[in-house]
């Protein structure tokens, strides 16, 4: 479709000329006498590109130049021009005109001026609009990559979840223990003042500390009475398993050193490796905190759930030594029935 081309020139002749050479090329052609008159053509019409005479009565050309782009951002200005004031020419183009064409004219000047004007204009806008469409399939890929990792990690969560289960499901007495001191490490977290990935790191590691008790035998996991020697030191084996094991999973390493801590103790008395206060990453605190409140709440094989208060007299007794007393404070901060709440669980009352 050839383009659309509106010549602006107070004088009929030189219009004529140019409409003249343009109508044989096969543009569609418009003139007008003033600026006003072709505001007018430029509000009902869909111009690709414009002569515009710099010196014309009333609003000259440079006055209009602004307004013109304005109500037609897209259309290409050729200003006309005399040689004696081709400075004038440029300042246009400063202010957005595309190039300007001398007086007197060479037709055959002129009309190579339109069609590079206009095949410049063409690629730019081919341009912008590859870029917009680049842009939109940019965001909709990205848009499907996200949407295809957020199933990928319910995925991995539900799985995780379910091998979770079966974890507690092995050590009867335990029920849902690994879900709920999840639930405990991100209500004392945010507590704490810990969000976003810290908070979420920290409670799927809570969900896996004891994923390492897949390497320990039945016999000893499950024996009903008190472990000796040896398989103690067998059972003091799964925090390493468990790293061992989250190490390796690339979108797990970040709970690995929780899980490979959480039996450290604040005074270096714990295990595996006898770290003491800050060595000891901040989220096995936290979990080391809130794993004595589960524990201590629920039925084992060789005793019934204890009271909170318990707990309570519990943390008071071990702050310093087993738990980090700035954590044991927040956590007794925290009151009983939000630790309800979360756990979905009643704590028994002393009677």
């Amino acid at each position: 479709m050839q383009a659309t081309i509106l010549t602006v020139d107070d004088e009929e002749m030189i219009r004529e000329l140019i409409v003249s050479a343009l109508s044989r090329e096969g543009y569609r052609c418009f003139q007008a006498g003033s600026a006003d008159d072709a505001r007018l053509i430029l509000q009902n019409n869909k111009i690709d590109l414009t002569i515009l005479d710099i010196m014309m009565p009333g609003r000259s050309g440079v006055d209009f130049l602004e307004e013109l782009k304005a109500l037609s951002p897209e259309t290409v200005v050729l200003m006309v021009t005399a040689i004696s004031d081709t400075e004038t020419a440029m300042n246009c183009i400063h202010l957005g005109a595309d190039d300007y064409i001398l007086k007197p004219f060479d037709v055959d000047r002129v009309l190579l001026t339109i069609r590079n004007s206009l095949e410049k204009q063409r690629l730019l806008m081919e341009n912008r609009e590859y870029q917009t469409n680049l842009e939109k399939k940019v965001e909709e890929q990205t848009r499907q990559i996200r949407t295809a990792m957020e199933d990928l990690n319910l995925a991995y969560n539900h799985t995780l979840t379910a091998l979770v289960r079966a974890l507690d499901a092995r050590e009867k007495e335990t029920g849902s223990h690994s879900e709920r001191v999840m639930s405990y490490t991100m209500l004392l977290g945010e507590t704490m003042g810990i969000s976003g990935k810290d908070l979420y790191v920290m409670a799927r590691g809570a969900l896996l500390h004891d994923i390492g008790k897949i390497g320990i035998s039945d016999n000893i996991l499950l024996k009903p009475s008190k472990l000796d020697a040896s398989e103690w030191r067998e059972m003091k084996r799964h925090p390493q398993l468990g790293y061992d094991i989250l190490s390796g999973i690339k979108f797990l390493k970040e709970q690995a050193d929780m899980v490979l801590a959480h039996h450290e103790w604040f005074d270096g008395t714990g295990y595996p490796n006898g770290l003491a206060r800050h060595n000891i990453p901040l989220p096995a605190r936290i979990f080391s905190v809130v794993d004595t409140l589960d524990a201590m709440t629920s039925d084992r094989p060789y005793r019934k759930a204890l009271p909170f208060e318990a707990v309570v007299s519990e943390m008071n007794r071990c702050r310093g030594t087993q738990f980090d007393p700035e954590i044991v404070d927040i956590f007794l901060s925290i009151p009983r029935q939000r630790w309800e709440e979360i756990g979905n669980i009643n704590f028994i009352r002393n009677t």
